[in-house]
């Protein structure tokens, strides 16, 4: 088999496993054991790798917990939707919440609402920008940005990158594009970052780098905030423009991507993509039922270290958050057992 014919095979290969069957529902059954009432989840999306590992660990972590479950309700990316289903769920009677919201101010109606039903949340992935939740159980998004930053930083020099952003209604997008485009100026200043505002969604992104590449075809880098809607797209786009070369060779693109899905871990592996952040699907599914399981019982929480290897910190508005690990991999660690994505 020619060079090229083996190049275009693997790319082939990761594009498949890149693209996946998306989940085609919602949870199972109720499960888990007795008391403390019925809760109910809320998912922003399922067209992502990242959030159909989520929506799959939901069930497994409730059961283990004891915590009753109702079928995952899928917003699907609509913020309205999202209020929508929230209210259903407490018309329905739930004792606990547990919502990955789309947009920071628009889920604080539905908080509202849940305060005055005496119903206590946990939100997962996305902060509030205000209202009433026992926890949010998310990562670091700031460090993301730094961390992406430091890997093209070094890799680069000098010359182009494009940050294929998420929402910045989303205090995650807010986070990693303030935190990537800070460090870019402070440590790379020779660096130009160029934005694409994909507001997680795929064809957005695209058609973005579509735009970009063609107008700048010498980009040495880029930054996808999601790997888990953006990897796929990103590809096939390089790919297309002959663009997509291994690491290694002077024609690479260094890629740092955000989710470490099982499909960016493979990238890793055969050279396409150079780094991710791991955000941890599997403890955001374990500690919103921990959380949520305690919040219904009237436990209140604290700042400071955790007996799990994380730090509550305080938000703004007196909002708390556990701050969860979230490590970067690259091809000398990609291996990691632990790693969430080696275990699909």
């Amino acid at each position: 088999m020619s060079a090229t014919r083996h190049r275009a095979a693997a790319v082939a290969t990761v594009l498949a496993v890149a693209l996946g069957p998306a989940a085609a529902g919602c949870g199972g059954r109720p499960a888990g054991g007795r008391g403390g009432g019925r809760v109910g989840v809320v998912v922003p999306f399922l067209t992502s790798p990242f959030w159909q590992a989520y929506n799959q660990d939901i069930p497994r972590q409730a059961a283990a917990q004891g915590v009753r479950v109702l079928p995952t309700v899928n917003s699907n990316g609509d913020a309205g939707q999202q209020i929508t289903d929230v209210q259903t769920l407490l018309s329905e009677g739930v004792k606990g919440l547990v919502v990955s919201p789309i947009d920071s101010a628009a889920i604080v109606p539905g908080l509202r609402a849940a305060q005055r039903a005496h119903v206590p949340v946990v939100a997962v992935d996305v902060a509030p920008r205000s209202g009433k939740v026992a926890m949010v159980v998310r990562a670091d998004n700031r460090a993301y940005g730094r961390k992406a930053c430091q890997v093209l930083g070094r890799a680069v020099k000098t010359g182009k990158v494009v940050q294929i952003q998420g929402d910045l209604a989303s205090v995650n997008g807010r986070d990693r594009t303030s935190s990537f485009s800070g460090c870019m100026a402070r440590h790379y200043p020779a660096i130009k970052v160029l934005n694409i505002p994909a507001r997680w969604q795929a064809d957005k992104a695209a058609a973005g780098l579509e735009a970009l590449y063609t107008a700048n075809p010498g980009i040495k880098g880029i930054y996808l905030q999601a790997g888990g809607v953006y990897l796929a797209p990103t590809l096939r786009t390089l790919q297309r423009h002959n663009a997509l070369v291994r690491a290694g060779s002077p024609r690479h693109i260094t890629i740092v991507s955000n989710d470490g899905i099982p499909q960016e871990l493979t990238a890793i592996r055969r050279g396409f993509i150079d780094a991710t952040v791991s955000q941890p699907a599997d403890l955001y599914a374990k500690y919103a039922m921990y959380y949520i399981k305690r919040a219904m019982a009237g436990k209140t929480f604290h700042t400071g270290r955790t007996d799990h290897g994380s730090t509550v910190v305080e938000l703004p508005g007196g909002i708390l958050q556990d701050q969860l690990p979230a490590p970067l991999v690259t091809r000398h660690n990609v291996d990691d057992p632990a790693l969430w994505g080696n275990r699909r």
